[in-house]
């Protein structure tokens, strides 16, 4: 599951700001070793993006993303899968399909 929330920062004096959107990725899995999250905002680098165990099974991780339309999914101990919630989809190259979040001002 990918949640966002906004972080604005100012650009400069004047009243224009570019905007961060910390977005939150969990992904249920108790029995996993490893779960990590790639997509086109980590150049598809899935080891960029670990994602941390907690006590129920949810592996969690969190990143900045600027505003953007971009595909992901979860490796979980080497093989990938897709978000365990309805999200939009897209086909890829390999047969398969990539989560799509839009991270939008």
């Amino acid at each position: 599951m990918a949640k966002m929330s906004t972080k604005c920062c100012p650009t400069s004096s004047s009243s224009t700001s570019t905007c961060e959107k910390t977005i939150n990725f969990k992904f249920y899995a108790p029995q996993a070793k490893k779960v990590e999250v790639g997509g086109d905002f980590n150049n598809w680098k899935a080891n960029k993006t670990p994602l941390t165990k907690d006590a129920t099974g949810n592996w969690k991780a969190s990143l900045k993303l600027k505003n953007g339309r971009y595909q992901y999914r979860y490796l979980v101990d080497g093989v990938w899968q897709n978000a365990q919630e309805p999200v939009e989809c897209v086909p890829n190259a390999f047969g398969s399909w990539n989560c799509i979040i839009e991270v939008a001002k």
